[in-house]
């Protein structure tokens, strides 16, 4: 090994690099930057990407109840320096090189989420991962792209002066175009409010949990069915008695025909209108029930009411059959059916899929999240904007504050 390859160091400030081969100190490695030399008698280009992107799970490719195209997944990001990284636009990059959609630095603050937190930030610390949570909506009649890139613009503050600002290309996936879980309604009725589904409510879909050695979104498309009266109140009486809340013991239907994987019962209701304390992981979901639906989906269905349960594993159920009742045990806030579809017979350690519900009603909108809260803790009114006519949608995902009804 010659010293005039491996002798040389380059120093700027506090960053140190040994160029050539390694760069064995300092704040990072930026070895096209710093080495000319080294860099010019290379036959491939090399190029330091201090940022590592990645995607782990393959978007899903789904149709949304407002008619359009959805794709929901995370972009996993590694600082692989010692300095924050501002991440300032993603590009999402389809076929062709066409650009499906832009954040920038003011959408990305808001869905950038450090591991192990749940509040977004503008920087992506040094030495640190975060996910940034990707929702793409396709141009109407827009073919579903076989795979998806990413050019990312950062500015680094450990590299030299003058080299911060840069962009990298990077988390190539594969995108799912194969037919996604068609169901049916999970309950009857009318006036049901599709709280914290998809595709950019945070509660589920950014519910990335370290389990069993991997990190897993179950919830990424989960929903909590809650259901208002006829005058838009989600309950109306004592706020801490379960009756008073309209969901409350309403049927909760097979969505197909199906095999029981699971089910957990003898769980008590909680108080509504606080959050449960000391719960651990396997009481989370309260009473609740998982039908393998074929194909590697299974659905979830949770917090049922006490002694509701109607099934056993190993039985067949058909479609619209009753399973249980809507009631408000595990970790629940208030009386809701919790429902999402995964692709293992596990609440936590498996990957969320998308499904569509073959026939229902959207009727009308509420303002957002905040207010539908505010309804909740208050027990007011629910101001909502009604679609009329109401749209009748078909093999279609409700998506996220829809107030939805479904047929008999």
């Amino acid at each position: 090994m010659s010293r005039k390859l491996w002798g040389r160091w380059y120093k700027r400030g506090t960053m140190t690099i040994l160029c050539g081969r390694i760069c064995a100190l300092g704040l990072a490695c930026w070895l096209e930057l710093a080495c000319g030399v080294g860099a010019q008698q290379q036959a491939v280009t090399e190029t330091i990407t201090p940022v590592l992107l990645e995607v782990r799970d393959a978007p899903v490719a789904f149709a949304g109840s407002d008619g359009k195209t959805h794709l929901v997944y995370e972009l996993r990001m590694t600082n692989f320096s010692s300095g924050n990284a501002t991440i300032e636009q993603v590009d999402v990059i389809g076929g062709a090189g066409a650009v499906l959609k832009t954040m920038d630095k003011g959408e990305i603050a808001g869905r950038l989420q450090m591991a192990g937190q749940r509040t977004p930030t503008d920087v992506l610390a040094g030495s640190a991962e975060a996910s940034l949570f990707i929702h793409a909506t396709l141009a109407d009649g827009a073919a579903v792209p076989a795979k998806l890139t990413h050019r990312v613009r950062v500015r680094a503050e450990a590299a030299p002066p003058g080299k911060q600002e840069f962009t990298e290309t990077g988390g190539e996936t594969a995108v799912d175009r194969g037919a996604v879980a068609a169901i049916g309604p999970p309950l009857r009725g009318v006036r049901y409010v599709a709280a914290d589904s998809c595709c950019d409510a945070s509660r589920h879909t950014r519910a990335a949990l370290p389990v069993n050695g991997r990190v897993w979104i179950a919830q990424r498309y989960a929903v909590d069915w809650e259901q208002l009266d006829e005058k838009g109140r989600i309950y109306h009486g004592p706020q801490a008695d379960v009756k008073s809340y309209t969901i409350y013991r309403k049927e909760v239907l097979a969505v197909a025909d199906a095999t029981v994987a699971s089910t957990i019962e003898g769980m008590p209701n909680q108080t509504p209108g606080k959050m449960p304390e000391n719960i651990g992981i396997e009481e989370a979901d309260g009473n609740s029930v998982i039908l393998d639906l074929g194909g590697g989906r299974y659905a979830l269905y949770a917090h049922l009411d006490p002694g509701s349960v109607r099934v056993r594993k190993g039985d067949t159920v058909k479609r619209g059959q009753v399973i249980g009742l809507v009631g408000n045990t595990g970790n629940s806030l208030a009386p809701h059916l919790h429902f999402h579809v995964m692709s293992r017979a596990e609440p936590l350690a498996s990957n969320g899929l998308p499904y569509e519900i073959d026939d229902f009603l959207v009727t009308a909108s509420t303002p957002g999240t905040a207010a539908f809260d505010a309804a909740e803790e208050k027990g007011t009114p629910l101001a909502t904007t009604p679609i009329s006519p109401p749209r009748h949608a078909k093999n279609e995902m409700p998506l996220d504050q829809m107030i939805i009804s479904f047929g008999p």
